[in-house]
């Protein structure tokens, strides 16, 4: 990789760009743009999970005091699978104009039986999600050698049963958007991850060439795969302008958008597996299967459900896997934070941690021996040594006292790579440079990164870069998702100051115009600037990030509290370009995994079908009081290339953590998130709930259900695409 060894701010710590700005509260995001004549947007919702809608009546609201424009979402009857659908729209002069002619709207409509329970949902005689099918879709099997023969044969096998719960999305920012329409072009102001999917998406909904939509997002709050999709309340939006004749902003509030813009969907895993005398995996097996809310058919892609990996980074030569997806009468599943890998990290690294207690083996032994991964098992020997893991593992359950202290690890992969994205470079006759990217930075510092690249390639100082992102008339780029930003978009920097250089070298005659020269080369561009163009090119970037993490913890056995007290983290970057996002990037993932470790989950009201915590008073987070100690090693190799991180973070935090927990108690907590009440039924101390046998019957007949769905074909279009996408 020609990325330089020794170099002036690539693996510094470079403050961010736009760091002045948010702080000061200059910087605009979506919410506080303004258009001239703005209109306030509100979506109606279904307040039935399931239903036949016959008709929707909006006179009463159009004639509201302030109300501008009103739509139907559907034209016709319409059948509804989740509260909170969204089924007509409003557009008025003020937010509270809006609120109130949302009550004028009457609606007919005939309720319909509804399970939003996975363990009721795969019931043969529940209600029918989608009437057409089945609500269990039919199965992701892969098969090799004897499995069973393997098993017979095995020094050691063990078997457990994991689940993984709903996690919500909640990006400090919440979704919005504002479309405006000028003669017939359109501006949107949107919070996404992906400003040219989104001008495609919006283009093709409204009818109109992609060259009349231009989007625009300057800053974001988050999005963590949430806003990848462009979902209803976006096209909403324009089509409320479109019918106002005027702007429109539409927002949506916590409880929306734990409804209705995706999450992460639940798992229930089956698994089995086994090992020689000298720890070495011989046989795995899982049955899985999990939620992905109201889609569950052989085409719905379902947020990850279908990519979780088996069995996950430490291979088995006889394997045997089914996995299927349960539709139920809820939102969506999307791509949140690495898709189905802390799904597939808790379950395997839990068992494999059996497994090592089985033979009497140390965890990270039984992991050196049985992961391919070079780099990921030098970071177990330098994360173990620095963690002090000798000295602090022992015995499960043989911390003295109440307070029981115990400690875990984990492993991660994760694909990343990029591609596919231009830039382009101008330098004008006084020196000063601006870099332009059609990229968008959801908070995470792409913009920083752009100018640390530019600043290195120039030899300029990054505060002397002006860069440009987020908008659709700058040079294209892809998504930001799959930790493949800064990949993707160092690269095309890089190949843009390349060329910025030559250019400038044969229009000044300056043999190195960087540095010292730049201002004397400059000078001599003439009276129009030097304007280069870039784009990605293979040998910057590669795929493929490898990480490990140890946990400690404090488990109270009178409380069932669970305290995380350090985190240690040992993750392979490649070219680490900014030293400081970087590690921002590794500390937000670790604190979102240690939230799906312990205190995420949404919880559904069977009798209703609504989500009875959707806000941040009612669906716990990690906060700052529950962050611990967090200790990050990185890797910094230069020869692998530019490698995304902001998703291998958070793969392994949740399974060190719930093996940490079942190293201080000598019981393994099964089912996250690890809450108190989990903690205190593990240890016995809590009486068995009346429908515990109830459920266990329910779960063993759930996998044996699976077990017998039918196969979807390896060569079908359906898995065709998914292992495409995965890969």
């Amino acid at each position: 990789m020609p990325w330089p060894s020794a170099s002036k701010h690539l693996g510094k710590p470079t403050p961010r760009l736009d760091g002045p700005a948010k702080a000061a509260g200059r910087a605009k995001y979506t919410t506080d743009i303004a258009p001239a004549g703005v209109l306030y947007g509100a979506i109606f919702r279904s307040k039935w999970p399931a239903a036949r809608i016959r008709s929707i009546n909006l006179e009463k609201a159009k004639a509201a005091p302030g109300i501008k424009a009103a739509i139907r979402v559907h034209e016709g009857e319409h059948q509804v699978r989740y509260y909170g659908e969204e089924l007509a729209a409003l557009a008025g002069m003020s937010r509270q104009a809006v609120l109130d002619a949302l009550r004028l709207i009457e609606v007919e409509a005939m309720p319909l039986p509804f399970t939003v329970n996975e363990l009721d949902a795969i019931q043969p005689d529940a209600p029918r999600v989608v009437a057409e099918r089945p609500n269990l879709g039919p199965a992701e099997s892969e098969k090799t050698g004897d499995v069973d023969a393997a098993f017979a044969a095995a020094a050691a096998v063990v078997e457990g049963t994991f689940t993984t719960q709903v996690e919500i999305h909640h990006p400090l920012e919440p979704h919005a958007d504002i479309v405006a329409l000028e003669g017939d072009e359109y501006t949107a102001w949107c919070s996404t991850q992906g400003i040219f999917e989104t001008r495609n998406d919006l283009a093709k909904s409204l009818g109109v060439p992609q060259n009349k939509v231009r989007v625009l997002c300057e800053h974001m709050g988050g999005g963590f795969g949430s806003k990848i999709e462009n979902w209803a309340n976006r096209v909403i939006c324009a089509r409320l302008a479109q019918a106002a004749g005027a702007p429109v902003k539409l927002v949506l509030t916590r409880f929306e958008q734990a409804l209705s813009v995706g999450n992460r969907p639940s798992s229930f895993q089956k698994l089995k597996l086994a090992a020689d005398a000298s720890g070495k995996l011989t046989a795995f097996e899982m049955v899985m299967f999990g939620t992905p809310g109201h889609a569950a058919g052989p085409e719905d892609m379902g947020g990850g459900v279908t990519f979780l990996p088996a069995p996950y980074i430490y291979p088995a030569p006889n394997t045997r896997v089914k996995k299927s997806k349960l539709a139920v009468n809820a939102g969506p599943a999307t791509w949140m934070r690495a898709p189905g890998h802390p799904v597939a990290s808790f379950g395997m690294e839990s068992i494999l941690d059996e497994l090592a207690v089985k033979l009497g083996m140390d965890p990270v032994e039984i992991r050196l021996k049985n992961d391919p991964h070079p780099i990921r098992c030098r970071e177990y020997l330098i994360g173990a040594e620095k963690f002090g893991w000798k000295d602090k593992y022992r015995k499960p359950g043989s911390s003295p006292g109440p307070v029981k202290v115990g400690v875990g690890c984990a492993g991660a992969g994760w694909m990343s790579g990029g591609e596919g994205t231009q830039a382009e470079v101008q330098v004008n006759p006084d020196g000063t440079v601006e870099v332009r990217c059609g990229t968008q930075d959801l908070g995470t510092g792409s913009r920083t990164v752009v100018a640390v690249v530019a600043a290195e390639m120039l030899g300029l100082d990054p505060a002397q870069i002006t860069v440009r992102v987020g908008d659709t008339r700058l040079p294209p780029s892809g998504l930001s998702g799959g930790s493949a930003t800064t990949a993707s978009v160092a690269p095309a920097i890089y190949d843009a100051c390349e060329k910025t250089l030559a250019e400038l070298k044969k229009l000044s005659g300056i043999e190195d115009p960087r540095g010292a020269r730049w201002l004397e080369a400059c000078g001599k561009i003439g009276s129009n600037p030097l304007v280069v163009a870039g784009k990605w090119r293979d040998g910057l970037s590669t795929g493929g990030a490898g990480g490990v993490q140890f946990a400690e913890v404090a488990v109270d056995t009178d409380t069932g509290f669970v305290k995380v007290r350090k985190i240690l983290c040992v993750q392979d970057c490649g070219t680490v370009v900014n030293k400081l996002t970087c590690e921002s990037q590794l500390n937000g993932g670790i604190i979102m995994g240690i939230g799906y470790a312990l205190y995420e989950q949404r919880i559904m009201d069977a009798r209703s079908g609504v989500v009875l915590n959707p806000n941040f008073e009612t669906y716990k987070l990690t906060g700052a009081a529950d962050t611990p100690d967090i200790e990050l090693i990185l890797l910094d190799m230069p020869e692998r290339g530019v490698i995304g991180v902001g998703e291998p973070a958070t793969v392994p935090t949740a399974a060190a953590i719930a093996n940490a927990v079942a190293n201080a108690l000598g019981v393994r907590v099964t089912s996250l998130p690890i809450t108190p009440d989990k903690v205190l039924a593990a240890l016995g101390k809590l009486p068995k709930a009346a429908s515990q046998p109830t459920e266990g019957r329910m779960l063993d007949e759930a996998f044996a259900r699976v077990a017998l769905a039918p196969v979807i074909p390896p060569a079908s279009p359906a898995n065709v695409r998914r292992r495409k996408a995965y890969a």
